[in-house]
């Protein structure tokens, strides 16, 4: 089943590359994702966050975009990006107390269609790195349905996926907060960090994902 779930991931880049044109999401398509066999240690990584407008990929809108890449096992801080978007919607006092994102610096933003298309040129032939994959799947699809009608695959990694599935093998109850990132890097030794900054977050869970696979044996198979 897995196999087939990391062969779809191919036959899908394949198959969208025929008919998408010439542009951002055709380079991107065009780049082979990573072997299901690689290692690791050897794995070509993107460390990739959002901060939203709110939850619902359907009604809210990304707002900003970070990431850093991951090279055998070091994370290269000089391959930060961190994007603020000019989105037209309106922005909610509760939501900016979290994300510390004004109305007049998201005025300032690039356009959606530019910063997903760095994020696309970033993730050719990488794997994303996420914390709890559900938004960034989510948001992304929908921002390429928006901007090319389609939705392309992502091969994604989750670092609470992946906390989930070792607090799970012990078969007892435990609290659903211990698999939020701070949380998570507390258990692992790593320092407190801002929150809630998509560039922070990225950086965060790389280091975390460094951290869970300390000693990067394990190959892509074993961790999707």
């Amino acid at each position: 089943m897995l196999f087939n779930c990391l062969f779809g991931y191919e036959a899908q880049r394949k198959r969208l590359l025929k008919k998408v044109p010439k542009g951002a999401l055709h380079d991107f398509l065009s780049v082979p994702f990573p072997d299901e066999h690689t290692r690791l240690s050897e794995l070509p990584i993107l460390s990739v966050d959002f901060e939203t407008t709110g939850l619902n990929a359907l009604t809210d809108k990304l707002l900003s975009v970070g990431f850093v890449s991951i090279d055998k096992q070091k994370i290269k801080l000089g391959s930060s990006y961190h994007q603020i978007i000019n989105t037209k919607q309106n922005l909610e006092a509760d939501n900016v107390v979290i994300h510390q994102i004004t109305d007049q610096q998201k005025s300032a933003g690039k356009p959606l269609q530019e910063v997903i298309e760095a994020l696309l040129q970033a993730l050719a032939g990488r794997v994303m790195l996420v914390h709890f994959a559900r938004i960034e799947k989510q948001f992304l699809k929908q921002a390429c349905i928006e901007l090319y009608g389609v939705s392309p695959p992502f091969m994604m990694l989750d670092t609470l996926a992946l906390a989930k599935r070792k607090l799970d093998q012990r078969d007892i109850a435990y609290d659903p907060q211990e698999l939020r990132l701070s949380a998570l890097r507390k258990k692992h030794g790593l320092p407190n960090h801002f929150a809630h900054n998509a560039l922070n977050d990225a950086i965060a869970t790389a280091e975390l994902l460094l951290a869970q696979q300390k000693y990067g044996e394990k190959k892509l198979k074993e961790l999707m």
